[in-house]
């Protein structure tokens, strides 16, 4: 492969991520939700329970940022804190009934987006393309942690 075919691949990625956030922005806002509370919501599901401060490294965000998600998200109605009965100081996250049924509703529209954006790739080719992701996250993942000592997750 040349040079070149590397720098387009480089340039591919940064501009279909780009593109494909916006597309689920776009359908995200049509059920009245954003991506980052998906974000929020789908690793509560998987992780309920979390700190405040855990939630916020696992999904690399600033404290202050996710504590107005957080707020928007319990006016909602979506998830509530509860303090953490081994540091009166913690509060940890849970979805609630709303939440929790929100999030198995966004599971039909982030299967419908895959179905969309996949359509047509056959099955073996998105198998060799995830696989190939992965190995370039976890490429830039060591880079990051290398060259600047900051950590890419």
């Amino acid at each position: 492969m040349s040079l070149d075919q590397r720098r387009q691949l480089v340039t591919q990625l940064v501009e279909s991520s780009r593109i494909l956030r916006n597309y689920i922005d776009h359908r995200a806002k049509q059920r009245g939700t954003t991506r980052a509370q998906w974000v929020v919501l789908f690793r509560l599901r998987a992780q309920e329970g979390l700190s405040q401060v855990d939630l916020a490294e696992v999904l690399e965000l600033q404290p202050i940022s996710l504590v107005r998600l957080l707020d928007r998200l319990v006016e909602q109605g979506l998830l509530e804190r509860r303090h953490d009965p081994r540091d009166r100081r913690a509060n940890r996250v849970y979805l609630t009934a709303a939440g929790r049924k929100l999030v198995d509703d966004l599971d039909e529209l982030r299967d419908a987006i895959a179905g969309d954006v996949l359509r047509g790739i056959p099955d073996d080719v998105v198998a060799t393309s995830l696989a190939t992701l992965r190995e370039i996250k976890e490429r830039i993942k060591a880079l990051s942690d290398a060259d600047t000592g900051v950590v890419a997750k």
